[in-house]
């Protein structure tokens, strides 16, 4: 007799919806959590670097429900410049702060700053 045998430990694992095997199943994967931009405030700033150069950063937009990568992509292209993305801060080259408001905002976020 095993230890398990008989528990749920001792069964593969199955998929909840098609009750096939995990490993055996077609089930589309869920698409991830998205918050709704209507219900967050990004906060704008302008930053001083070394050498005195100047970025815009986005602050106050979460990870989880976030696709950051994309959103900051985005914001590169309309501004023409280059950025980065840092934890959870969204950094814009340049003084930019008129031109990510006006996106950020046509895209539905709330916009501080």
């Amino acid at each position: 007799m095993r230890l398990f045998e008989g528990t749920p430990f001792d069964r593969p694992p199955r998929c909840e919806k098609c009750d096939q095997l995990e490993e055996e199943c077609v089930c589309p994967p869920e698409p991830p959590l998205r918050i709704p931009p209507e219900q967050q405030t990004a906060r704008l700033s302008i930053e001083k670097r070394k050498k005195g150069k100047r970025v815009t950063v986005v602050r106050g937009l979460p990870e989880e429900g976030n696709d950051l990568p994309e959103l900051l992509k985005h914001l590169k292209d309309r501004c023409g410049a280059g950025g980065a993305l840092k934890g959870e801060e969204l950094e814009i080259q340049g003084e930019q702060l008129d031109r990510v408001r006006e996106t950020l905002k046509e895209i539905g976020f709330k916009v501080k700053g």
